[in-house]
């Protein structure tokens, strides 16, 4: 039976709202989709559901999702299988006349009929296209209103995305399982931590951080769930719900004196949790009482996801020995049945980021071992990180090294961004193609899934598009032409600028892959050298072309916000110019150079702050606004969730200190620009602020934001942009263009306010991994001062780690001995979280002594 949905005027008469009252539940929530995104524009559109037609596809399961369209008079009939086949297909038609688009920064939906270029047709080889991160659920997403999800539904809707993690209120169905065995609210509410870094807490990485959590903070997740799924529900997507891991307020075992809890450590130990094993009885009588009871309050689900070892050693033997892989098994196997045992029909889901950024410990062995006595139609393993093994750690795709994942379900992913980090970044022409390789590889095994995993959303937002639609393509895309049709549905026009714009991105940024794209002045002052995101000349002349069109598009407000963004973008690489001059100058006493500089560098910051006022959602002020709305009128607790949305942005707990790095209004003055003013005020002796403290201060004890006006007309303020920071940085440092190879790059330094007299002291200066694994040594350089530096170690230090170190005494002054640490760090290592280059130093008779630490980068091939 087919269900028909029509909308709009049509010529037999007006038409208003359903005009079929036997319309499903899922055809009409497919209508407000579309309505939504429309907005006052009548999108004069027909909707035909269509579920006994098979078109053949690639999938596992129950065959391709589908749809097509065709213009009739003046309407738009849409014929699809499924409620997002019916949203996907209408998306569709409408980027292919390039009538408008969708995404974070607003939606364009031109008043115009429907044309001949709207006739398309689609399929996806995928039954399941997966969406988030367990830790978008910090970084973006915490304390959105049900308003935000909302948007965020019909934005999946319309890209046809089916399965999203679906995370909210975990913890107020944990608290009842707690309960349930006898501890009391302060015994759980003091181990479970702020919002914000609820993904961590639920991957057994941290426990108590900004502790005691809420009670009312279960009531409002129950609230807001519950809206949630049944919007999914009435699209027909499948929701992926959590499941229980195994983690536990030390407590329990007051209930359970017998109770053996392992200790789990994360981050070189500095962050812990507490995880029951599974061969004890109480890990699946929680875990099955866990999805009772969240199936009790939210209705039956699908998909369950469960992961416990998180960026962290498993907590069994050796490889190699017959016990450990016997305990993974039974691992295995007891998570399955937590779940079976309450809902036979459920599916485990699992992430799968550690199987390539912690290949030392998921061998595959380890792998076989823990899902081998799940049946293979009840588990779905989430290979995360395919960009990660293509682009970053360049290591063997994981379903060749897994020989398709042992015959389990599995779903090809992607992790485009760290943080939420907004600096532009992303290889787009694999992130276009990529899927090809995996569906076309003999060892595809049971591929059914097409996923994006970001840590944070909201930024790089053609990164996803492209994606999004990559899902539902089986054929290889040229990526300029799908560049050329995103800006015109985005835009409503197009201009040969835009073919430089994409030029010179597709040549930088968006031709490269940076694990975390960071600029310097984002970090802890005192970094020296340029962030991680590709500011080559290609980038500055893409985004000048861009800036050159402003005039003709300045009445399209997806493009004043892109401009916003990209001017942004433009200034910060050059505040990083100016920054590598300002320490360059300190290091040498020329401190009238660096002076100016410093002046420059918050001139141009507080100027991108300023414009950032503009953008639709590059703002701290609305974070905080989300935050502060879950409190209702309860002042004191919208303080708590202030300070906890503060912290995840900046200091994190302490120590993944910078780990977000947005490039947010507000952030960058009230508190990047002011940390900035004080190492500057500490290096000239004009005060003595801790900074660290200040630093928590800010996060702990201060509510609000600073004011600031913003441009009467941002679009020409971002043009100012472009051309004024260019300017500034020839004045000061000559051609910023101009090609510049080196072979050292300087991270850090000492002078006589870091280094101790006679003790040993430990300098630590935080760096990229990305730097490391390009260089081959570290140096320490004397530049100047009566004194030579002693050595006592150089060392290397990842994640909490010692990576690489020498222990050999040694100086560096007029003469030098032992001031080299030389090291190769293979792709094993990592320091996702972490890089610090670690120097334990002392002068004698005087502290007068300044130089540079320093990366000895690798000889180009």
């Amino acid at each position: 039976m087919k269900n028909i949905i029509l909308l709009g005027a049509i010529a037999l008469g007006t038409v208003t709202s359903f005009a079929a009252p036997k319309a499903d539940e899922g055809t009409k929530a497919a209508y407000e989709v579309i309505r939504r995104f429309a907005g006052e524009v009548d999108p004069r559109v027909e909707l035909v559901l269509d579920a006994k037609t098979k078109v053949k596809g690639q999938g596992q399961e129950s065959g391709a999702e589908w749809f097509k369209t065709e213009v009739k008079g003046d309407k738009l009939i849409v014929t699809g299988n499924s409620p997002i086949a019916l949203t996907r297909g209408f998306y569709t038609a409408t980027k292919a006349q390039k009538r408008g688009m969708n995404g974070w920064a607003g939606n364009r939906f031109a008043d115009e009929p429907w044309k001949k270029e709207a006739e398309v047709s689609g399929s996806t080889p995928f039954d399941y296209r997966y969406y988030f991160n367990v830790v978008t659920y910090g970084y973006t997403m915490p304390y959105w209103t049900w308003k935000r999800w909302s948007q965020e539904i019909d934005y999946m809707a319309l890209h046809g995305i089916n399965s999203p993690i679906t995370l909210v209120a975990q913890e107020a169905i944990m608290a009842r399982v707690f309960k349930s065995l006898g501890l009391t609210d302060d015994e759980i509410q003091s181990y479970f931590v702020g919002p914000a870094h609820l993904p961590w807490m639920r991957m057994g990485n941290i426990s108590g951080l900004d502790s005691p959590m809420p009670l009312e903070w279960h009531t409002d997740q129950i609230q807001l769930q519950h809206k949630i799924l049944k919007k999914m529900r009435a699209l027909k997507m499948k929701p992926i719900c959590p499941g229980f891991a195994g983690f536990v307020p030390p407590a329990l075992k007051r209930i359970y004196p017998d109770l053996e809890l392992v200790e789990t450590k994360w981050c070189g130990g500095r962050f812990h949790n507490w995880m029951v094993m599974p061969n004890h009885p109480v890990f699946e009588k929680i875990g099955t009482a866990f999805i009772k009871e969240w199936e009790k309050e939210f209705g039956k689900c699908d998909m369950y996801l469960i992961d416990s070892f998180n960026e962290m050693e498993t907590p069994f033997p050796p490889k190699g020995t017959a016990e450990r892989y016997n305990l993974m098994n039974e691992y295995g196997e007891k998570v399955y049945r937590s779940i079976a045992n309450a809902n036979p029909d459920a599916v485990w889901v699992m992430q799968g980021w550690m199987f390539g950024y912690q290949r030392y410990v998921w061998d595959q062995e380890t792998l076989a071992a823990l899902v081998k006595k799940v049946p293979d139609d009840k588990m779905i393993l989430l290979d995360e990180a395919v960009d990660y093994n293509k682009h970053w750690w360049h290591n063997q795709v994981n379903w060749d090294f897994h020989k398709g994942f042992y015959n389990k379900r599995w779903i090809y992913s992607v992790i485009p961004n760290m943080g939420g980090k907004c600096g532009l970044t992303g290889v787009l022409d694999f992130y276009a193609n990529g899927h090809l390789e995996a569906l076309n590889s003999p060892n595809r095994g049971h591929l059914v899934g097409h996923g994006m995993a970001p840590e944070g959303i909201e930024n790089n937002q053609v990164v996803y598009e492209i994606m999004a639609d990559a899902a539902w393509r089986t054929e290889k895309a040229d990526i300029r032409q799908l560049l050329r049709d995103y800006t015109t549905a985005r835009y409503g026009k197009y201009d040969p600028a835009f073919d430089e714009f994409w030029d010179g991105m597709l040549k930088s940024c968006y031709g490269s892959f940076a694990d975390h794209p960071q600029f310097t002045w984002q970090l802890g002052p005192g970094r020296d050298g340029k962030g991680s995101i590709k500011t080559n000349s290609d980038y500055y002349r893409g985004i000048e072309a861009f800036a050159s069109v402003a005039k003709k598009f300045s009445d399209s407000p997806l493009f004043e916000a892109d401009l916003i963004e990209y001017a942004v973008a433009y200034a910060a690489g050059r505040v990083e110019d100016l920054i590598v001059e300002s320490e360059r100058a300190m290091r040498e006493g020329e401190d009238e150079v660096s002076d100016t500089c410093e002046q420059w560098i918050e001139r141009l910051l507080m100027a991108m702050d300023r414009l950032l006022e503009s953008h639709p959602h590059y703002s701290l002020k609305r974070w905080i606004d989300f935050a502060r709305a879950h409190a209702g009128k309860n002042d004191k607790l919208a303080d708590y969730y202030e300070k906890n949305a503060r912290r995840i942005v900046t200091i994190w707990g302490p120590p993944v200190d910078d780990y977000a790095c947005k490039v947010w209004s507000g952030l960058i003055r009230d508190y990047y620009v002011q940390r900035r003013k004080i190492y500057i005020d500490n290096k000239r002796g004009r005060s003595s602020v801790n900074r660290s403290q200040w630093e928590r201060e800010w996060v702990e004890k201060k509510t609000g934001l600073s004011e600031v006006k913003p441009y009467r007309d941002p679009v020409v303020a971002a043009v100012a942009m472009v051309h004024d920071s260019t300017k500034i940085v020839k004045s000061l440092v000559g051609d910023p263009n101009a090609a510049k190879v080196s072979n050292v790059k300087a991270i850090g330094g000492w002078d006589p306010k870091s280094v101790s007299l006679n003790t040993w002291k430990d300098i630590v200066i935080p760096c990229s991994t990305a730097d490391i694994r390009s260089g081959r040594a570290i140096r320490l350089r004397y530049i100047r001062g009566a004194e030579r530096l002693e050595i006592k170690r150089i060392a290397i230090e990842m994640d909490g780690k010692i990576v690489a170190k020498s222990d050999k005494f040694g100086f560096t002054g007029t003469k030098q001995d032992n001031n080299v640490l030389l090291y190769d760090i293979g792709p094993e290592v990592t320091g996702n979280n972490s890089c610090n280059v670690v120097i334990t130093v002392r002068t004698q008779n005087s502290k007068d002594s300044t130089g540079a630490v320093e990366i000895l980068m690798k000889k180009k091939k």
